[in-house]
């Protein structure tokens, strides 16, 4: 869940920003402010995560138990979803909100099916750029950078996918527990248009996204995810529309377990508020 807290995407990258250097990236980090990929990092287990992460991770936990699993179910989701998309022949992916590394990261899922695997990483919190870069260092066929979903045309343009990626052939463009954290102010559907108008057919749209028509019907806890998220939550048929030009793939938008489940579905399923898409071009 890889957006900003507050603000969502609110860092926007400069030309110096785009090619700093770690200590560059890493006098950056605000640390007293929580961020989605650091509360996000908290709830899979992770330990790059700060005080202020931890504090509205737990507030959010209190009111939503779930929100671990979902986090974990989320992360599953990614790995099936990129397992599926390298299976059907895509070679490239481009992970926008990637988070901080953890078990099971884009790029091993992809090179597991295709070793020669193309992989850029985007996100806008400076502590993945930082982590992403030492991970990848010896990766030549993956890339971190920091950028801002606000200019998707900067990321488009960005030295790091115009050298992996090659917009000719199929791409999968992963938008994984991201536009949630993206108000309607923001024209996240123009956003998208922009990132998809090019891709060429047969490529792959991967969603996972808050479901406001899933959401615990309790207002206290909907109060808490929606400060959150800055109630950008949306319903099957908003989140539906984000696959415009695409055709969704079996099973559909769906809860997260559900995707193509490699195991028996979970009792609670309808606990799960998030639904979870992949789309084909056409």
């Amino acid at each position: 869940m890889s957006s900003a807290a507050g603000t969502p995407w609110s860092n926007p990258v400069t030309p110096a920003a785009a090619s700093d250097t770690a200590a560059d990236a890493a006098s950056r980090i605000d640390t007293s402010k929580p961020h989605p990929a650091r509360i996000y990092d908290y709830w899979i287990g992770g330990k790059q995560n700060f005080p202020a992460d931890r504090e509205v991770a737990e507030k959010i936990a209190e009111a939503m138990p779930i929100i671990s699993t979902l986090a974990r179910a989320n992360r599953a989701f990614l790995g099936r979803a990129v397992k599926y998309a390298a299976e059907q022949g895509v070679k490239q992916f481009l992970d926008i909100g990637a988070g901080l590394p953890a078990a099971g990261n884009t790029h091993e899922v992809a090179q597991s099916v295709h070793a020669d695997a193309s992989v850029v990483y985007v996100d806008n919190d400076p502590l993945v750029t930082v982590h992403g870069r030492a991970l990848l260092a010896d990766e030549a066929r993956t890339r971190v950078f920091e950028g801002d979903l606000r200019d998707p045309k900067a990321i488009l343009t960005h030295p790091d996918v115009t050298a992996l990626i090659d917009f000719d052939r199929p791409v999968a463009l992963l938008m994984v527990a991201v536009l949630h954290f993206f108000p309607d102010a923001n024209d996240p559907a123009g956003v998208l248009a922009t990132l998809t108008e090019n891709l060429a057919p047969g490529s792959f749209l991967v969603i996972s996204h808050a479901g406001s028509d899933l959401l615990p019907a309790d207002q206290e806890k909907l109060q808490v995810y929606q400060k959150a998220a800055e109630g950008a939550a949306r319903d099957h048929a908003q989140i539906s529309a984000f696959f415009e030009g695409f055709d969704l793939v079996d099973p559909g938008l769906v809860r997260l377990p559900a995707w193509r489940p490699t195991e028996e579905l979970p009792s609670d399923i309808d606990q799960y508020w998030m639904y979870a898409g992949v789309g084909r071009k056409r």
